[in-house]
């Protein structure tokens, strides 16, 4: 079993075209998955029934795993499972789950137009850090596109003159985000007056975002960003990059967007992961009607 793991990340990279963070949470389920058959004493898969799953559901829980973390590891190995089935290593189909852990889904925590207005201005612009920092702040609230996405930007991506940015998603689909004349704004600023200072002479590259040190800055580095700034600007909420592609959608769906639209800027696949946006407006709504209404609350 563990040594068909690594042809199966690899299948995920190369053909499934999905992120090398999914590759390695790939990698730590199924890691666990095996440790599970080893404790248990089940590697025979022609003794496998419903049990194989409530005892790995159970080994889970012992280890202090929340539902939700348990709902996406089962998904990784019958994701697995079904891969070696179809590639004639297992004869028999994985067996069927007698219960399926039930996972509540949170609503995103999103800013309010007032909280994104203190977070945008709070980079300090007299310095080409700040100047970078502004524009991506700016380019992640105003596109709705992915952290991964924005850090993974060329300059050859963008089209300032039309007004748009070219993306690759998830399984390299691609999407074309228009930009607004202020992001366009700042942006020029940046390229025009950022960027030179942060460009290594020696190791010139078309990354757009750049760190210290001339190269692609990190993910963990821009989330410590933000998190600063999200301090600087008075917001107690527990705030990460991701937050501002959450209050992209909400906004633009309190603002009258329909759920298709949202859905094609956001690159989602199945409108099912844009609706849970329409139940932070209609929480949204229900707090203003029970402030607001004579009989709210």
């Amino acid at each position: 079993m563990e040594e068909h793991i690594d042809p199966f990340l690899e299948f995920l990279a190369q053909e499934r075209q999905v992120s090398a963070h999914t590759v390695s949470a790939y990698a730590v389920d199924l890691a666990q998955f095996v440790e599970y058959l080893r404790h248990s004493k089940r590697d025979d898969p022609y003794e496998w029934d419903a049990t194989l799953w409530e005892g790995y559901i159970y080994f889970l829980r012992r280890r202090g795993m929340s539902e939700k973390s348990i709902a996406r590891k089962l998904s990784a190995v019958r994701t697995f499972l079904k891969y070696l089935h179809r590639r004639g290593v297992l004869e028999q189909e994985p067996p069927e789950m007698l219960d399926v852990p039930k996972v509540h889904r949170t609503l995103p925590d999103t800013l309010t137009a007032s909280e994104v207005r203190r977070l945008v201005m709070a980079p300090d612009l007299t310095t080409p850090h700040g100047l970078r920092d502004r524009t991506m702040i700016e380019m992640l609230y105003t596109t709705g596109m992915r952290v991964s996405e924005l850090l993974g930007l060329t300059l050859d991506q963008l089209d300032l003159r039309e007004a748009f940015v070219r993306v690759w998603g998830k399984r390299a689909r691609e999407r074309v985000l228009p930009l607004t004349e202020q992001t366009v704004y700042w942006l020029q600023r940046y390229i025009g007056e950022a960027r030179p200072q942060l460009v290594a002479p020696k190791k010139p590259n078309r990354t757009l975002f750049l760190n210290d040190r001339g190269g692609a800055l990190s993910r963990v580095a821009f989330w410590g960003k933000i998190k600063a700034y999200a301090e600087q600007a008075g917001i107690t909420k527990n705030i990460s990059p991701h937050t501002l592609r959450h209050s992209f959608a909400v906004h633009l769906l309190n603002g009258g967007a329909d759920l298709r639209t949202v859905q094609e800027l956001l690159g989602h696949a199945d409108i099912a992961t844009t609706q849970i946006y329409t139940q932070v407006s209609v929480e949204r709504l229900r707090e203003v009607y029970n402030k607001s209404h004579p009989r709210g609350g």
